[in-house]
């Protein structure tokens, strides 16, 4: 089983990454992005009959920081 983590800062947290990308964009010319947001994208390759139980525990423990990010988790077929 494949299975994606997307994880991106809470709103109101500051996103340096982001503002650096928003400003090279700005500086490359392209008007018009009104913000950026930086996360990441995480794949897995899980052993079959991995729980959704387990998953949400390995973002919750290692994967993300709930104190500043969220989490999605996507199954990929």
């Amino acid at each position: 089983m494949k299975a994606r983590v997307f994880v991106t800062l809470k709103g109101g947290v500051l996103d340096p990454q982001g503002r650096a990308i928003h400003h090279a964009l700005e500086g490359l010319g392209f008007a018009g992005v009104n913000d950026v947001r930086a996360g990441k994208l995480i794949e897995l390759d899980l052993a079959d009959g991995t729980s959704d139980e387990d998953l949400d525990a390995m973002c919750r423990k290692l994967l993300a920081n709930t104190v500043i990010e969220n989490y999605r988790i996507e199954k990929v077929a």
